[in-house]
């Protein structure tokens, strides 16, 4: 699978088009919910891969219309156990997985096709990116925040929970990988000694998410989990995703001393999510208006790919366009659909 001519400079090739630092899309459950889809489900978004396909397809297209140079797909929290255990076969299943690509790949198509022959248009061909959520995301109990997988999850155990998945993501067509949400070293290696197995030859980047700041979520320190990291050829950016935004600069500035990789940051809105109780809790959050200001911080920082988790949103997305790009509301305004 994926075998010949590696395919990490489609994601340099567009950073450099985007003028050194690409937009990443937003919160996708966020919006899907604005539009009255019910996500309420250990699935999360990826239940409307069942029910509201429509709007999947829909959230897309409004994040491409906000300058999102990179679509991240509805797969999050889609898994092979996870829609077995609602009674579908696993030939269902892997269509499931399938879908979340084809829809990204489907409304970039589209959108794409009106706008590149428009003359001074703001856009790039977007890239696809299959979001390949950690196992803790599975488990729906919020240990993506935590790392504590329990003592019967090893690294073999995790590789085997993820390898499908991936086959299932790459064949689908994605152009890149997204592993997101990574609380730990363990599922790190794991996530790297998949690629390596798999000879996956299209670009991936691997996110970990921090609830100090300072660390990964199992307490782990960064410089121990990037060393596995900066040894894999597979691997072309590192970042950290859905985490507070006020952590972003100085885990940029920690991330540029222990990495020569692309650094790609997209935090959430400042809110906290408690797992267990499975509602956001109030918290100090980040408005467009400081998302605008702090991108281009983030991006002269030296973060190459910055966007939004939860609780952003396409005007969110917007804003961070603005910044990198320099361009005012209604230059992008002129060009939408």
């Amino acid at each position: 699978m994926g075998v010949g001519e590696r395919k990490g400079s489609v994601l340099e090739d567009l950073i450099e088009r985007a003028g050194g630092c690409a937009v990443i899309d937003g919160g996708f459950a966020t919006q899907l919910e604005k539009h009255g889809a019910s996500i309420n489900d250990p699935l999360w978004s990826a239940l409307c891969l069942i029910k509201d396909p429509h709007l999947i397809k829909r959230v897309h297209m409004e994040y491409l219309e906000a300058g999102a140079d990179v679509l991240i797909t509805s797969s999050y929290q889609a898994t092979l156990p996870g829609f077995l255990s609602k009674g579908l076969s696993m030939e269902e299943a892997e269509s499931l997985l399938e879908k979340s690509v084809k829809l990204a790949i489907e409304a970039r198509d589209k959108f794409w096709d009106s706008f590149k022959d428009v003359p001074g248009h703001s856009y790039n061909r977007a890239l696809v990116a299959a979001s390949i959520g950690s196992y803790g995301a599975y488990l729906a109990d919020g240990s993506e925040y935590s790392g504590c997988y329990g003592p019967d999850t090893n690294l073999e155990k995790l590789k085997d929970f993820h390898r499908h998945r991936l086959q299932i993501l790459v064949n689908a067509g994605a152009d890149l990988l997204a592993f997101e949400t990574i609380p730990n070293k363990l599922e790190a290696q794991a996530c790297v000694e998949l690629l390596k197995e798999e000879n996956i030859e299209i670009p991936s980047w691997i996110c970990f998410s921090s609830v100090d700041g300072e660390n990964a979520p199992s307490g782990e320190s960064f410089q121990d989990c990037l060393d596995i990291l900066n040894k894999s050829n597979k691997v072309d950016a590192i970042g950290i995703n859905c985490a507070p935004p006020h952590f972003i600069e100085s885990l940029i500035g920690k991330f540029k001393g222990l990495t020569s990789k692309a650094i790609v940051v997209y935090p959430n809105s400042g809110e906290v999510w408690d797992g267990r109780a499975k509602r956001w809790l109030p918290s100090k959050c980040f408005g467009d208006d400081k998302f605008e200001l702090f991108a281009a911080r983030w991006r002269d920082a030296g973060a190459q790919l910055i966007g939004g988790c939860c609780r952003t949103t396409p005007s969110t997305v917007r804003a961070i366009s603005n910044a990198l790009r320099g361009l005012t509301e209604t230059s992008l305004d002129s060009y939408q659909l």
